[in-house]
């Protein structure tokens, strides 16, 4: 499988930002609806149908545009995985571990990208992708820890190979989990490294995007509704894509540069997110969160 259709799945926003010494930005901007998965080839349909996100995704998206943080008392810490003790929790703890170790990767912190990448490799040994996950690759993450672009191809390799592994495997419920998992840490991360509303923010922006991948996600979970694991995941997926359909649409309008000039605008609608909206969906995805992280 080519971890080039792993994509992450969003109504993607491609940004090309640059910042003006009035504090003002231009910005040339591509919707691309990709709320519309490719049709499968040869009539067989995988996991990969559904395009599974990259915890990483949004994190990067974050530092790209100015954020530097080494913030790290929001992730899930390391010991706390001794409570997992139930396929569901182990999968869904996976996810969010996995994403845990991308921030640390993508932010550069060196010493805690360490400490959850045992962790991660402890969980995924008892999720049977122990093959994924091989004892060198520590290897290489010490050697590079003054590299955030390495340490952020390392734990993406970490990633997809576990992805991968679970796909050939044939576990479908637990990948659902796992991906469910990587997701919502990711959008939990982001939200709390938001300290102020702004409406205008590539962030904010981006975050209500999510609205398009959660609605994909929820799809992807009914794939393996059968499985009583799944399923109370999937619900709690729905009470928090209720939130996300708050969101308004308005008629996309073309922006236009400092020099007058009209930027090139594909797709029809534009989310528009108010802050009310905006903190009860952040509430929600901190409830959601924490009761598979929070056992005790």
């Amino acid at each position: 499988m080519n971890k080039s259709t792993l994509l992450f799945l969003s109504a993607l926003t491609i940004f090309t930002l640059s910042g003006c010494g009035d504090g003002e930005k231009t910005e040339e901007v591509e919707t691309v609806d990709s709320t519309k998965t490719e049709e499968p080839k040869n009539g067989q349909v995988s996991e990969t149908f559904f395009q599974v996100p990259s915890p990483g995704e949004m994190l990067t998206f974050i530092k790209m545009i100015g954020g530097n943080t080494k913030e790290t008392s929001f992730l899930n810490p390391p010991a706390n995985q001794k409570n997992y003790t139930d396929n569901k929790l182990r999968a869904l703890n996976f996810g969010i571990y996995s994403c845990d170790l991308s921030y640390c990767s993508i932010f550069e912190i060196g010493s805690e990208a360490l400490k959850y990448f045992k962790t991660v490799k402890v969980m995924g040994d008892q999720l049977g992708v122990a093959t994924a996950i091989k004892p060198e690759i520590l290897k290489r993450l010490e050697s590079n820890i003054g590299s955030s672009d390495s340490l952020g191809v390392i734990t993406d390799d970490v990633y997809f190979s576990s992805f991968e592994a679970l796909e050939e495997s044939k576990q479908g419920p637990t990948l659902a989990l796992v991906v469910a998992g990587g997701w919502l840490e990711s959008i939990y991360i982001a939200t709390s490294l938001i300290k102020k509303f702004e409406p205008n923010s590539a962030v904010i922006e981006r975050l209500a995007d999510q609205k398009y991948t959660l609605e994909n996600l929820v799809e992807f979970l009914k794939k393996h509704e059968t499985d009583v694991n799944v399923e109370s995941v999937r619900k709690d997926f729905e009470g928090l894509l209720e939130e996300f359909n708050k969101i308004a649409e308005k008629d996309a309008q073309a922006t236009k540069t400092k020099d007058n000039k009209a930027a090139t605008l594909t797709g029809g609608k534009q989310l528009v997110i108010t802050e009310d909206v905006y903190k009860t969906i952040v509430n929600k995805i901190k409830t959601v969160r924490n009761s598979y992280t929070l056992t005790q």
